[in-house]
């Protein structure tokens, strides 16, 4: 369904905001993250950046570096999607900011067409990865409130 773009932009704007209440779940100190997975206007996944179901929620080492084995929002709620009887083909993520290039490949993997983000990563590796390969980019750096 198209909408306006005037109307894309308010339903955009609410997703990020409820991705940005999602990335307040997160134990992680350095950075919280959230994501949504939306498709037919319907919520269908979700997550924040957190460390694996039974590690310890503590997100960094004694140094403030972030664990290796620490789930990225996107990824969590891919893996989320996976475990139920939903796909994201032709779904939006919606995340607080944007992809990483390993979390890129996933979302192109998975069949999301759209990424609307608040926050650019440091790195754009990921950004211009999803823009090469036809993925629709959205940032909205200041949301309505």
């Amino acid at each position: 369904m198209e909408y306006s773009k005037e109307k894309q932009f308010r339903y955009d704007n609410a997703y990020l905001k409820m991705a940005k209440e999602w990335a307040k779940l997160s134990h992680c100190s350095r950075k919280q993250v959230g994501a949504l997975i939306v498709r037919d206007r319907m919520i269908i996944s979700d997550g924040y950046n957190g460390t694996p179901t039974g590690y310890d929620n503590c997100c960094e080492d004694d140094n403030g570096d972030t664990h290796w084995y620490v789930l990225h929002a996107e990824a969590n709620a891919l893996t989320k999607l996976a475990k139920s009887n939903q796909n994201a083909n032709n779904a939006t993520l919606y995340i607080t900011l944007s992809p990483c290039k390993e979390c890129s490949k996933l979302i192109l993997q998975a069949g999301i067409t759209r990424v609307v983000y608040i926050n650019g990563y440091k790195d754009s590796s990921g950004i211009d990865f999803l823009k090469g390969s036809g993925i629709q980019l959205t940032q909205i750096e200041h949301l309505d409130e």
